[in-house]
């Protein structure tokens, strides 16, 4: 059993990263019917896509279709730092995709906030290297896929305590994100309805820790807390905070992975494929994901490198610069 012999805090941020997609102006251009009817099947056979008829099958061909067009467009229209795909996503409407593969909530009476720390904050940007990536360090672990359960806040929160614990003790473990989805049900904390990564923290620290994702290993749907899975702690911590600027978030992040919220279910996000993402500021906070370094382009624009919960096949190998 793996735990932390000296104190630590975990930083979470909950408003810093923002997004909304592009507006797309120019004119949307057809795609050959042909074209798109090769694309969708081929696009079949890769997801393993079969519909209970063909009325289903007609419908979900359209939105593929739809699909594909904005992603050619878009891709064709003027330059705007980043590339779009199409993805396991495509054959879904964006509003389908925001209920299936999000799930931050925002707080409610029933969240838990009595044992977090006070905020974090900045106190020596010089310090600050010009960039990081915790991948480099060890501290990252491989991408995992939260499937059709709006768990994203369990992802993040655990990516985050996956790598304070290997900076710690030298170890990358993966944790269980399911232990949370079971277990963590009287904070607010809803499993693949959605949840909070704060009162997350607050069960890993009253619960004692967490075990490893191969002693409880992920499911993608709600279930019974295992408490015979549960017995042994892999990984502990002892407190959290918030950071509530950027600058407090560039200095968290230079000492671990951490936790942060954003506007993810744009249409741009659900088909993101690689380079520099940008976006419009937003309020609709929905999708927990890790920023895991940050860096600055050739051309001096500065980003975060943001670990997601989608898989590989999505963004570049799983993960986002912003």
């Amino acid at each position: 059993m793996t735990t932390l012999s000296n104190k630590f805090q975990f930083v979470c941020l909950a408003s810093i990263l923002i997004l909304r997609t592009w507006v797309i102006h120019a004119l949307c251009r057809p795609l050959n019917d042909e074209f798109v009817l090769q694309r969708h099947q081929e696009w079949m056979a890769q997801h393993g896509r079969v519909y209970k008829d063909a009325q289903e099958k007609e419908r979900r061909y359209n939105i593929f279709k739809n699909n594909l067009e904005y992603i050619e467009n878009f891709n064709n229209d003027v330059d705007r730092g980043y590339k779009l795909a199409i993805n396991k996503f495509a054959g879904l409407t964006n509003e389908e995709f925001r209920g299936l593969y999000t799930g931050y909530k925002r707080k409610t009476s029933k969240a838990v906030t009595t044992s977090k720390d006070t905020s974090f904050t900045h106190v020596n940007l010089t310090a600050v290297p010009a960039s990081l990536d915790w991948r480099k360090k060890g501290a990252v672990n491989h991408v995992k896929d939260q499937g059709r359960c709006g768990c994203c806040w369990a992802f993040s929160a655990v990516a985050a305590v996956e790598g304070i614990t290997q900076i710690k003790t030298g170890k990358l473990i993966s944790l269980s994100e399911q232990e949370l989805v079971d277990c963590d049900t009287k904070s607010g904390n809803q499993g693949c309805e959605g949840g909070l990564m704060d009162t997350a923290f607050e069960f890993i620290k009253s619960n004692g820790g967490l075990t490893t994702e191969a002693d409880y290993p992920y499911e993608e749907i709600d279930g019974n807390c295992k408490t015979k899975k549960v017995a042994t702690r892999a990984a502990k911590i002892t407190g959290y905070k918030d950071a509530a600027e950027s600058e407090a978030l560039l200095q968290a992040v230079e000492n671990q992975p951490v936790c942060v919220v954003i506007e993810g279910s744009g249409r741009d996000f659900q088909f993101y494929k690689s380079g520099m993402f940008k976006g419009k500021c937003g309020t609709n906070l929905d999708h927990g994901v890790t920023a895991i370094g940050y860096g600055t382009e050739s051309d001096g624009t500065k980003y975060w490198l943001v670990k997601n919960s989608w898989g590989t096949k999505w963004g570049e190998d799983g993960f986002m610069r912003i």
